[in-house]
């Protein structure tokens, strides 16, 4: 690599860093005080989708599904790391609840031990506000197979079966 073309990439690592910021609503990554999707008014503000992470919003968006709006936790329950409930945003997201109007929130979080346990205290927490709670469904990727598939999976593909239409 060129010198100048190795400049020119460390000047653009460093602009992008100094033009970011977090959404001070859903705590994503933009270029504002609100990012793009917290800013569209056609988003459904009743539904919020809880990710770990600001590239798990990414991915959501790409299935071109969801149409409501995100809650960013930074991360997932891991006692063993030190992350408890206090070093993730579970007060700022009980904290949209009754002035955004939400009525459902999506548990996205990663489908491992950490990200399920994070799902299930923040279950927990949302249960008595009398939100409707859901989880993503997980299960067995298109073209797997079943040979290859662990307990846990294949036991989640059965829970979350449904019915076929002929």
């Amino acid at each position: 690599m060129a010198k100048e073309d190795a400049t020119r990439l460390a000047q653009a690592i460093v602009e992008v860093k100094e033009r970011t910021v977090l959404c001070s609503v859903c705590f994503n990554i933009g270029i504002a005080e609100r990012c793009a999707i917290c800013a569209d008014d056609r988003r459904d503000g009743s539904i919020l989708c809880v990710v770990e992470d600001p590239r798990d919003i990414v991915a959501v968006e790409r299935t071109r599904e969801f149409k409501g709006r995100y809650h960013v936790l930074g991360g997932a329950l891991s006692p063993i790391e030190g992350v408890g409930p206090e070093q993730l945003r579970v007060r700022e997201l009980l904290g949209r609840l009754e002035p955004e109007g939400v009525t459902e929130v999506i548990l996205c979080t990663n489908p491992n031990l950490e990200g399920e346990a994070t799902a299930m205290y923040l279950a927990r927490l949302l249960k008595p506000l009398g939100v409707r709670t859901t989880r993503i469904a997980s299960g067995l990727p298109v073209g797997g197979d079943l040979e290859y598939a662990d307990e846990l999976t294949l036991g989640r593909a059965l829970e979350g079966r449904r019915e076929v239409d002929a």
